[in-house]
């Protein structure tokens, strides 16, 4: 008998210290589901950052949802090894360097959102220059010859019934060097991208712009087509995965703060400046109107990007990665 209620104290100890175990591991599992992750962002200082800077003011206040830490940096080149080796969470990047990120990482980032839609202007004294047509014959002076600017220029020449050949391209290694040409000679025809394009106006009044390179892509692709994308935000997979309602606050902030720099771009162009993404808020306030910063998710992100990406991809494979990213590439929520 004795032996009996040993064993029955033993089985009732066993139980409740594995109880007690169990209890200790699902609060232990709670604690991790309340913990708030920090979410760390890369960003570049131009126009695909400045829907942002609403949002990294109230980070700094301390008013957003989430913990978010900022990282500002000059090229994109300096974001994506950051991404790659798990120290960004989310990036604001080129929507063709979303395209080499995916096949980096062998599809472990996704694209959550457009920020910017096109931000490439012709800007000249010329004001013969109305159309895609009157470049004909003319002289184009734009950044680096396999850089998105070029790949939109040639698209657009060539869906105009253009050959190359019917222009001169002229390439410098920087939109400054471009900026800088056309303000020592205006009858001269530039591809600048904002808040170049401002920047090289406010130095001569003789420049404009000519042509608005966004109205002139939605001419070709016509209603229903892909948009001309300038930047995109991605999020790695992993970070997603393990904490989606971060990423959810995030985009939900995210579009509230894209929408007040548009409704508020004189306080916009404070942070602007402040954030060191254009030289002064005189600037930044002429520059954001002309930004086309936007939100824009799910279907919609899906079908103005998948075309932009297919178009840069045709061109040269390399430019996005050497394949267009799979269907796993757009998170629709």
């Amino acid at each position: 008998m004795r032996k009996i209620g040993n064993k029955g104290i033993f089985r009732r100890t066993l139980a409740l210290a594995a109880g007690a175990v169990l209890a200790m591991g699902l609060l232990a599992g709670c604690g991790q589901q309340e913990e708030p992750a920090t979410v760390r962002i890369g960003g570049l200082k131009g126009p695909t950052s400045m829907g942002l800077v609403f949002l990294k003011e109230q980070a700094e206040n301390e008013e957003a949802k989430e913990d978010y830490a900022f990282t500002m940096a000059t090229a994109a080149d300096e974001l994506l090894p950051l991404m790659i080796k798990g120290e960004l969470d989310i990036a604001l990047v080129p929507a063709n360097v979303a395209g080499v990120l995916y096949q980096k990482t062998e599809g472990g980032i996704s694209v959550i959102d457009i920020n910017t839609l096109g931000v490439l202007y012709m800007v000249s004294g010329d004001s013969s220059v109305s159309d895609m047509e009157s470049l004909r014959g003319r002289t184009i002076y734009l950044t680096g010859k396999g850089t998105t600017p070029d790949y939109v220029l040639q698209y657009l020449l060539t869906a105009n019934g253009m050959d190359l050949s019917d222009c001169t391209l002229e390439y410098r290694s920087e939109a400054s060097e471009v900026a800088a040409l056309l303000a020592e000679q205006p009858e001269a025809i530039g591809l600048l991208p904002q808040p170049f394009v401002t920047a090289a106006c406010a130095q001569n009044e003789a420049l404009s712009v000519v042509l608005n390179m966004n109205e002139q892509w939605d001419l070709v692709q016509g209603e229903g087509g892909s948009r001309m994308v300038t930047g995109v935000t991605v999020v790695r997979d992993e970070f997603l995965e393990e904490h989606p309602e971060a990423v959810r606050s995030f985009l939900e902030e995210h579009e509230a703060s894209t929408q007040a720099i548009n409704t508020d771009p004189e306080k916009g162009a404070q942070l602007v400046a402040a954030a060191g993404i254009t030289a002064n808020e005189a600037i930044a306030m002429k520059a954001i109107p002309e930004c086309n910063i936007t939100y824009i998710d799910g279907k919609e992100m899906q079908q103005a990007l998948s075309g932009y990406l297919q178009v840069l991809f045709d061109q040269d494979p390399a430019s996005v990665g050497g394949a267009l990213p799979g269907e796993d590439f757009y998170y629709i929520p």
